[in-house]
């Protein structure tokens, strides 16, 4: 069984997941959904997969549009830094000459 037969949304409207805009009545639908989330089993299942697809509309794991496009930018930078220090620490190529 895969983690979207587990979602706490399986049962809503899924239009209540993709508001139309970002004020007013969009950001009170953000909310309702994402009270929705709030107590879902595969919450954080749900947000890895939306960042892993780059899902960049809706609300996924408990998370609107804005809050993914700041983790995903977070995880960039975490990822460069670790692909910075993974770079520092290496041995160096030494290669042997003739003499």
């Amino acid at each position: 069984m895969s983690w979207q037969h587990q979602a706490a949304c399986r049962t809503e409207d899924p239009e209540l997941f993709f508001p139309v805009g970002n004020a007013g009545p969009a950001k009170l639908q953000v909310q309702k959904a994402q009270r929705v989330c709030a107590d879902c089993p595969v919450r954080e299942t749900c947000l890895s997969y939306a960042l892993d697809m780059g899902e960049s509309l809706g609300v996924w794991g408990g998370t609107s549009e804005e809050e993914r496009r700041t983790l995903k930018r977070r995880r960039s930078r975490q990822q460069a830094a670790v692909a910075r220090t993974s770079a520092g620490t290496a041995e160096p190529h030494v290669t042997h000459r003739a003499p």
